[in-house]
């Protein structure tokens, strides 16, 4: 599954918060997993693939990656839970 994405992966619900834009999402959410990506996500345990939104075009993903990141924490939370409210970890409705 190829296509422009905003996703956000956490350390655990309510804790540490990434947010970044792939084309490859179910690779991405892989590496996040698995602790391949150096920085951030592996310092701070973001491993859990707990919201994403699919873009046409990358340039959509990137201004929609941009403008989540100027948002709130409480803003980010609410995205989360509109989507999953469990914070479950959406990987394997990936694959």
């Amino acid at each position: 599954m190829k296509q422009p994405c905003v996703c956000i992966v956490a350390s655990k619900r309510h804790g540490t918060l990434y947010t970044g834009v792939t084309s490859h999402l179910p690779k991405r959410a892989f590496e996040h997993r698995e602790g391949l990506v150096k920085g951030f996500t592996a310092k701070y345990g973001c491993k859990i693939l707990v919201w994403y939104e699919l873009h046409d075009t990358m340039l959509d993903a990137i201004a929609r990656e941009k403008q989540i990141k100027a948002g709130s924490r409480a803003k980010k939370i609410t995205l989360i839970e509109a989507m999953n409210p469990d914070w479950k970890d959406l990987y394997d409705s990936l694959i």
